[in-house]
């Protein structure tokens, strides 16, 4: 038996198949004889008979009959049913051992209608060749076709097919879909033979059509593989973005000024000015994640979990957590307020998100905002300009690699504006549920779905937000640790978590309650942890240098050691005076790092009526002042001759801090009440409150933090106003338990309970 492997040549059963005289017997290794039985194999790839192996073979071949030898060069095969290769074995001499076995057919093939299709055809390609020189021999030729197989065959050396998809016809084991197959490439031949001819014939037929398109496609595939060829080093770049472009799922208008740019750098080639810009611009769009991410399920007692298990306390935000994932489940979409997490630095804003995402079973990104001053930081830079960029929100996402990450937008309230532009402005789009499913990047100058991301934005104070921004988004107030929440931080998350990080084993750092304790009274200042942490952190090292001298060594830090330990003085937190004198008050202010007392001092001079203000006080707090100093001269009207004979000196001490902020008022005005009439106040008292020109007493902010310093202090009775009564919802019922709260709605509350003799106007006036 004759063994014959070919290359890119159509191989079908029951058709006759002509080969060259010279290639086919070169490639059977030998001459041929008339009615040889003949085992026609297709080879993977194109390979010399030196060169086969084994595996050189697809595993279905033809076998047939050699048919006829003719005088002009030619080899007729008349092939039969197909056959399994089994085995195939390369010998030394290059010849080939087989062991075959029959593959059926599926017998499906309508016969008449396959008839007629075969008669359409040749008559289709006989009008196409009429004109041409060479049409007289198709029409001789065609009248002696008698299958499909034949036909395809015989056109077989002008196919734009590949050798795997001659390959894919031959292994289809039913006879109807091989057949539809074959017709399908001879109408694609014939109208690729009609584009290149430039043929004017409209045809109206099914199959031209159907095909027509997949024609032009495929010789423009044919072009584009010669132009390759040409710039083999385009090749792999180009095929690249194409694939991810048709496989992105991105939006049409997306897709379409993507094809536009791949067109460019394929006109331009690689020494265009503009391939390097188009080239980085494709590698970022398409390498975006497009296609929505499907809503899944979230366990809500796992979800708590987690956020227990990362974060201590925290329960208002915890539970708004939940609430906004209940409303995710029902909906079976992202749903839900922009939440703004607000609290001094460590209380857990930025860290949370990471548990969030843990939560939610998504990518977690951090985009800072701090000191962002260009418009194009957060919408980019369109791409025409040098070095341009995309803004930091699709470039998170990009860092993502999904289209619904959990984004951290940290520090929102240090936006700063310029001559470039209002970043804040820019940052509505992204957080307004109305817009952001159509946000548009400069850079990428497409619209981009953002609706799906779950946005966390974070900052110190809300003062500085725009209003318009600050109305997007929901406030959720991350008060300061009690001492107590801040022990059980460090022992369950900071201490074990530095050592860990430290390398140090279980066990062999020993540090009690009493110890941290002692860190967090004497050696932070803080409303979070973020202090506390840089402290263990230290101990953590220095244990970390004994342990390695001495691995089995275990190191106890004692509350004595703590000063050598962390080789810092313990921090100063001021506390009530033990001897009150007149016109000295304690208030309460809030720092973007806490609450903190603040004292008010006052002091008359000789001199002619002045106001004098030190302590590098804000704008606001000096209008206090003087809101002060007139309400207490309407208050003590018998007293007007002080303020007229003398200054007024008002010192808050520590003069190298800003102080600002409208809720010393009620402070200021105890103060002055106190130094006129000689009355000193209880340092153990506090007070809090804005103050009206009026005498009355109005809400301020940061409360909880303002009642913790209190407490911290020795404070033991605190004057709030009676609009801040719901807030105190918010305070730690450790704080509360050891602090009288007294809201008050009048200045006059105020000093009637501090001891402060007065009369009312018009009660002096009678």
């Amino acid at each position: 038996m004759l063994v014959v492997p070919v290359y890119n040549k159509l191989i079908v059963p029951y058709a006759d198949i002509y080969f060259q005289t010279p290639d086919f017997e070169k490639l059977a290794g030998r001459g041929v004889a008339l009615n040889e039985k003949v085992t026609l194999l297709v080879l993977k790839n194109p390979q010399t008979r030196e060169d086969w192996t084994d595996e050189s073979f697809y595993p279905i071949g033809v076998s047939g009959v050699v048919s006829e030898i003719s005088q002009d060069g030619y080899i007729g095969v008349k092939t039969m049913n197909r056959v399994n290769v089994d085995s195939a074995y390369v010998n030394s001499d290059h010849t080939i051992d087989l062991t075959l076995s029959r593959r059926n057919d599926i017998q499906d093939l309508d016969e008449t209608a396959s008839y007629q299709k075969l008669q359409a055809l040749k008559k289709e390609i006989v009008q196409f060749s009429e004109g041409y020189q060479w049409g007289a021999w198709v029409k001789a030729y065609a009248e002696h076709i008698s299958s499909i197989g034949t036909l395809a065959a015989g056109v077989s050396p002008w196919l734009t097919i590949s050798n795997e998809e001659r390959y894919q016809i031959l292994e289809e084991d039913s006879e109807a879909k091989r057949t539809e197959k074959l017709e399908q490439i001879l109408y694609e031949y014939l109208e690729v033979a009609k584009v290149t001819g430039e043929a004017n014939a409209s045809q109206q037929k099914e199959y031209q059509d159907r095909y027509r398109e997949a024609a032009i496609r495929r010789q423009m595939e044919y072009l584009q593989k010669e132009l390759d060829e040409m710039h083999p080093e385009n090749i792999s770049d180009v095929q690249k973005f194409e694939k991810k472009i048709n496989e992105s799922g991105m939006n049409e208008d997306a897709k379409k000024e993507a094809l536009k740019v791949l067109s460019r750098v394929r006109q331009e080639g690689q020494d265009g000015q503009e391939v390097g810009m188009l080239y980085d611009w494709l590698d970022f769009v398409t390498g975006l994640s497009w296609k929505k991410e499907e809503q899944q399920f979230i366990d809500l007692g796992k979800a708590q979990e987690i956020l227990d298990e990362d974060h201590y306390g925290l329960k208002k935000v915890k539970q708004r957590i939940i609430q906004q994932i209940a409303v995710m489940n029902l909906r079976k979409e992202q749903q839900g307020s922009i939440l703004l997490f607000v609290g001094a630095p460590g209380t857990g804003k930025t860290s949370i998100g990471k548990s969030i995402a843990k939560a939610l079973g998504r990518k977690y990104v951090r985009v800072s905002l701090g000191g962002v001053r260009d418009e194009a930081d957060i919408r980019g830079h369109r791409r025409t300009y040098i070095g341009a960029m995309p803004g930091r929100i699709m470039d998170g996402i990009s860092k993502s690699g999904v289209s619904n990450p959990v984004m951290v937008l940290d520090e929102v309230d240090k936006l700063g504006e310029s001559y470039n532009g209002d970043p804040a402005s820019a940052l509505l789009e992204v957080l307004d549920p109305e817009q952001n499913n159509t946000f548009t990047d400069h850079y990428m100058n497409v619209p981009y779905d953002l609706s799906n991301v779950f946005f966390i934005c974070t900052a110190n104070t809300t003062d500085t937000i725009p209003e318009p921004l600050l109305n997007r988004m929901e406030v959720i107030q991350f008060n300061g640790y009690t001492p107590e929440e801040k022990l059980q931080i460090a022992k369950k998350h900071l201490l074990p978590k530095s050592m860990e990080a430290m390398g140090i084993p279980q066990g062999q750092l020993q540090a009690d309650d009493a110890v941290l304790k002692r860190i967090i009274s004497d050696y932070t200042m803080e409303a979070g942890v973020r202090g506390l942490r840089k402290r263990i952190d230290t101990l953590c090292r220095n244990a970390a240098v004994k342990i390695s001298s001495d691995p089995k060594a275990t190191v106890t830090v004692t509350e004595g050691g703590l000063r050598e330990d962390l080789d810092m003085h313990p921090v100063h937190h001021d506390s009530v005076l033990e001897n009150p004198k007149p016109g000295v008050v304690t208030g309460l202010a809030w720092t973007q790092v806490g609450g903190e007392i603040l004292y008010i001092e006052t002091l008359f001079t000789r001199g002619s009526g002045k106001l004098i203000l030190t302590g590098k006080l804000g704008d606001v707090m000096k209008e206090s002042a003087q809101i002060a100093v007139s309400v207490v001269k309407s208050m003590f009207p018998e007293k007007a001759q002080l303020f007229e004979e003398n200054d007024l000196h008002i010192h808050v001490p520590e003069g190298a801090v800003p102080k600002d902020g409208p809720s010393a008022g009620i402070t200021l005005t105890t103060a002055i009440a106190s130094l006129v009439t000689g009355h000193a106040v209880d340092s153990h008292i506090a007070m809090t409150g804005e103050m009206s020109l009026r005498g009355a007493v109005t809400a301020i902010g940061g409360l909880p933090e303002k009642l913790m310093a209190a407490q911290r202090a020795g404070v033991t009775k605190v004057f709030i106003p009676k609009e801040n009564v719901e807030d105190l919802k918010d305070v730690q019922q450790e704080v509360l338990d050891r602090l009288t709260i007294v809201p008050v709605s009048e200045a006059s509350d105020v000093l009637r309970a501090v001891g402060i003799p007065f009369r009312p106007v018009l009660e002096q006036a009678g």
